[in-house]
């Protein structure tokens, strides 16, 4: 799916869009800084009924969301360099206990994620626009 969105409340769409494609319980979130991963995860888990208030998880590196179809983990990996430091913070405990786990920057950790379904969003800022593309 591929979506071109021109202001924050186009985010809606996208995510009105995608929920009912999701067959996985991984979603990686790529895209350049700013690009508005955290703003989509904030749609996102509104509209699975979640009242939590979503931020990004920069500093905390996984954020936790209660929804009532279940438990929601929010990572940014951002900050972590190797794949021993994702396993320090029991990132499979997470994916085995979750509804849903998002992850942002998953490059240090997708080599370790080929064997499972996943979903992927990548996001790229153009100055005028974020071009979507979602599988």
């Amino acid at each position: 799916m591929q979506f071109t969105i021109h202001q924050k409340s186009d985010w809606q769409k996208v995510a009105d869009s995608i929920l009912p494609e999701f067959k996985n319980n991984i979603l990686l979130l790529k895209g350049n800084l700013g690009a508005g991963k955290t703003t989509f995860t904030q749609f996102l888990l509104k509209n699975l009924g979640s009242e939590d208030e979503v931020s990004s998880p920069t500093y905390s590196i996984v954020n936790e969301y209660n929804s009532p179809r279940g438990k929601i983990f929010h990572f940014d990996l951002y900050r972590l360099k190797n794949i021993e430091e994702v396993y320090d913070i029991g990132i499979e405990e997470y994916l085995d206990n979750s509804y849903l786990c998002i992850i942002e920057w998953p490059e240090v950790y997708e080599a370790e994620l080929q064997d499972l379904n996943f979903h992927t969003m990548s996001i790229e800022n153009t100055g005028e626009s974020r071009e979507i593309s979602f599988d």
